[in-house]
């Protein structure tokens, strides 16, 4: 150790492999399953090694197809991964199995790099062998190099820091390894279990994988692939195995490049269905070299794309030594943004070559795209004049042919987001010929407000915002002159019903058949809509009452209109005028869908009352 001009000390840190062992085997993977992953990867490697060693002739025997065999024998509590490949002498095993975290696989592919031929290696730690000691109380390796003069090596150790290392039995070039496995991991020795395990992390593996000498994996992994060479049944085929019990999707994006990372993968639209959660993992899966890693990646793509289905691949992400967890970089945040790019292009080429297509998808994509394009201002520059509205007579139609077709309204856009609930407000707007948009959906007040922020001069609202007549005709002076000549009515109005919040207005309303309307400002229902989201309800409720920015119109072109404001002046028919004007606010309250359960039999009993007094 070496002492400094300042007194201070410089050394190395020393590290207790006695005691940092017993942490790699208990804490280095977070799930058990991992062993079989990581030794079927392992042995991968090895095959794929053999592989390129007899193509570049230094290999000179026959060279078979690679297999790995995993044998379950439950009475002897014995799992065995045997394979085909490089095999490995004493000087190997000393080099790759007793030194922890020395690659193979790394130190491999950096010798032989100019020769490879585009298949993977799949080690990156060099610990995954290790792995096996989660679930074994012994662990035996048996291997015979590939190189001539070789001998067999047998390597036994039982989870501590102590080996043995001595001449073995096996004749034929590769590896075993026996896990005898501990009490508490005794659940591997059921067949089942591994050959679910096997299909769930190495199904698409490039090698054939046994269990007790069946074929147990797929083996294609068709992203892999020129999607020149492949059909839709074949992306079909993928899908159902990935997600057996959905049907079948709407249409993929299947990306594949090399630069400026490693990205493989194809990402499918599902149909739409209700019980949809973005922040559900499973449907987009993270493969590396085609071995399964992980199905919770939002760390890797936008949030918004959790919302599709399928596989992307990729040995450029980083993940951390257990290739369980994933950990985020600058390369990452490219490649959501690259798989991102890829489905918009997508979407906007067929919108471009097959419009009546993309309608079609829309009402399941729909979702998707106003997520996207609310997660992400990239997203929705690009996708701006790819969003469709369904109009009220269930046609579609993006912004710009909403104004182009209804020029009266100056940039305004008129929607329901109830059509049974506002049926009268959209019928005043038909006698118009106006269009009215169906807007929904729990994401659209939120899609609204983004999109007037793109463009201010658009702007939206719904038609129980205010009287159309009104909107086409604005003309403060004339309302100021009718508030001036009704004063004393609307007094008397707000005095009977109570009501000292409500605006009382009178308006002739040429395009309204009804004699009373109600009617909330645009903005302080969002207001209050968006509280009640953000807030709790009774603050929600104090803050932005239901009553805020609630008009009471009365059409004064409406031939009931001259009587009632009459009555409203005799003292003598006070109680019939008020008996009157709360029957007609109810009335309007119910074509408004403002009553509820209860007031709406409290109601019907009045009108019976009434009927019944008459006759």
């Amino acid at each position: 150790m070496a002492k400094t001009k300042t007194g201070s000390k410089k050394g190395s840190i020393s590290v207790d492999t006695q005691s940092l062992f017993p942490i790699i085997k208990k804490w280095l993977y977070s799930e058990h399953d991992i062993f079989l992953r990581e030794l079927v990867s392992n042995a991968h490697d090895a095959i794929l090694k053999l592989e390129k060693l007899s193509d570049m002739g230094e290999f000179k025997g026959q060279l078979e197809n690679g297999v790995v065999n995993i044998q379950v024998d439950k009475t002897k509590k014995q799992i065995i991964f045997s394979d085909n490949g490089i095999g490995m002498d004493e000087e190997e095993v000393e080099k790759y199995i007793n030194q922890i975290a020395f690659s193979g696989a790394k130190e491999f592919l950096e010798k032989y790099e100019k020769s490879s031929d585009g298949k993977q290696m799949i080690g990156h730690f060099g610990m995954g062998f290790f792995s096996s000691f989660m679930v074994s109380d012994l662990v035996e390796i048996d291997s015979l190099s590939f190189k001539e003069g070789s001998k067999p090596i047998h390597w036994s150790c039982n989870g501590s820091t102590e080996y043995e290392m001595k001449e073995g039995a096996r004749a034929k070039i590769g590896t075993d390894i026996t896990l005898h496995l501990n009490s508490e991991s005794e659940i591997y020795l059921d067949e089942v279990k591994i050959k679910e395990l096997v299909k769930k992390y190495s199904n698409y593996l490039g090698i054939e994988i046994q269990v007790n000498g069946v074929k147990t994996n797929e083996k294609r992994s068709i992203w892999n692939e020129a999607s020149k060479n492949l059909k839709e049944e074949d992306y079909k085929k993928l899908y159902n195995e990935l997600f057996p019990y959905e049907t079948d999707p709407l249409f993929h994006v299947h990306f594949n490049i090399d630069y400026p990372f490693n990205l493989k993968g194809i990402i499918y639209f599902p149909r739409y269905r209700s019980d949809f959660d973005p922040s559900k993992k499973g449907r987009i899966q993270l493969y590396c070299n085609n071995i399964f890693v992980s199905d919770n990646i939002i760390d890797i793509i936008p949030s918004y794309l959790n919302l599709l289905q399928g596989i992307i691949d990729s040995p450029d992400i980083p993940l951390n030594v257990s290739r369980s967890a994933l950990q985020t970089d600058a390369n990452v945040i490219k490649m959501g943004k690259y798989i991102a790019g890829k489905i918009l292009d997508q979407l906007n080429s067929i919108l471009k070559n097959d419009r009546k297509k993309y309608e079609e998808y829309w009402k399941d994509i729909h979702t998707f795209v106003k997520f996207g394009c609310l997660s992400d201002e990239d997203f929705s520059k690009r996708m701006n004049d790819a969003v469709l509205f369904k109009n009220v007579k269930g046609e579609f139609l993006t912004i710009q042919e909403y104004l182009d077709a209804n020029t009266a309204l100056k940039n305004r856009v008129l929607y329901a987001s109830d059509m049974e609930k506002q049926s009268v407000y959209i019928e005043e707007c038909q006698k118009k010929e106006l269009d009215v948009l169906v807007l929904s959906h729990p994401l659209d007040n939120h899609f609204i407000q983004q999109s007037e922020h793109k463009n201010t001069s658009v702007k939206f609202f719904r038609v129980d915002a205010q009287p159309i007549d009104e909107l086409l005709n604005e003309n403060p002076q004339e309302q100021e002159d009718n508030n001036q000549q009704y004063k004393a009515f609307q007094e008397s109005v707000k005095k009977t019903l109570e009501a000292n919040h409500l605006d009382i207005k009178i308006k002739a309303l040429e395009n309204t058949a009804s004699l009373l309307l109600i009617t909330q400002s645009e903005q302080m229902r969002r207001f209050s809509e968006m509280s009640k989201m953000m807030s709790n309800p009774l603050d929600s409720q104090e803050m932005f009452p239901e009553a805020v920015g609630v008009s009471l119109y009365f059409n004064s072109s409406h031939p009931f209109f001259s009587k009632l404001e009459a009555l409203s002046q005799n003292e003598k028919e006070k109680e019939k005028y008020e008996g009157f004007l709360k029957k007609l606010y109810k009335l309007a309250k119910l074509k408004s869908g403002l009553l509820n359960g209860q007031e709406i039999k409290e109601f019907s009993d009045e009108i019976e009352k009434t009927i019944g007094d008459a006759l």
